[in-house]
């Protein structure tokens, strides 16, 4: 128990200081900016408390499977870290700020071509946006893009070749999946195909379709300016990692789906087996 409840604590103050980060680092935060991040960072801390120190699973899925979790939180905190290192350099510049926008420079160039998830970033942005702004843009959503694409590679790599989830032993179904109902309607394994797939293909998608809806409802509605520093981070961070969760979703419950079928496979062969007098 005691420990279970230090493991929760822990893991709330992580979630505090990842709310926290454009706060903590970026200059010249106004202060009811600043009270904000402390509101929403004591309430996520107090969710994330709550639900690793119960026994019984609400929303978190994967909870007793790493490391599919932390490898997401890493890289989302890796994004924010490091954007708000980049807009930090662009006031307060350091070696560090200054090697991080060099590295996400060259990245953001290298990826921004037509048609690219980048290249539809940077078109979102108004026709009036500055030079300078336009090159940040390109600068974070390139960091950003590869810090998915690197999670996304790790946990292919766990999946493929390290045998996730099973290598962790038995592996419960209600426990890592709370909303997901094996008993509502269908087989569950080809209802774990199939929102393997849904998740796989929407998590493909994402990063194209986003900024396409955007730009299209800019007509219709106030657009998304990221000429605030707090802003930029938050929405290229969602950009970037929401659709890489959810293609980790998807090999996840696919190869849950895999396991399900193949302990199947093994207990029909059983059953079929006849039998042998000592």
């Amino acid at each position: 128990m005691i420990g279970r409840m230090t493991g929760a604590a822990a893991r709330g103050l992580f979630v505090a200081l990842l709310v926290l980060l454009p706060a903590l680092l970026l200059p010249g935060v106004a202060a009811d900016s600043t009270q904000i991040s402390v509101l929403v960072a004591l309430l996520a801390a107090f969710l994330t408390f709550v639900e690793y120190n119960s026994n019984f699973p609400s929303i978190v899925e994967f909870r007793d499977a790493p490391p599919f979790n932390r490898l997401r939180f890493v890289s989302l905190f890796a994004t924010v870290l490091l954007l708000s290192l980049i807009l930090r350099g662009a006031t307060e510049p350091t070696l560090l700020t200054g090697a991080l926008t060099s590295l996400g420079t060259i990245i953001g160039n290298a990826v921004d071509f037509p048609y690219s998830p980048v290249r539809l970033v940077v078109l979102m942005l108004h026709e009036t946006a500055s030079p300078e702004l336009v090159a940040t843009v390109r600068t974070s959503a390139g960091l950003a893009y590869l810090i998915s694409l690197v999670a996304m590679t790790a946990f292919l790599i766990l999946v493929r070749l390290m045998n996730w989830p099973a290598r962790q032993g038995i592996f419960n179904v209600w426990v890592n999946l709370p909303l997901f109902d094996p008993t509502v309607g269908g087989d569950v394994v080809y209802r774990l195909q199939r929102d393997a797939r849904v998740n796989i293909a929407l998590g493909f998608l994402l990063p194209f379709i986003i900024p396409a809806l955007v730009k299209a409802a800019a007509d219709l509605i106030d657009p998304i300016t990221l000429e605030n520093p707090q802003t930029l981070i938050w929405t290229l961070s969602a950009w970037a990692f929401l659709p890489a969760s959810m293609i980790m979703r998807g090999l996840a419950m696919g190869k849950v789906a895999d396991m399900i079928e193949d302990k199947r496979r093994r207990a029909y062969a059983d059953a079929d087996t006849p039998f042998q007098p000592a």
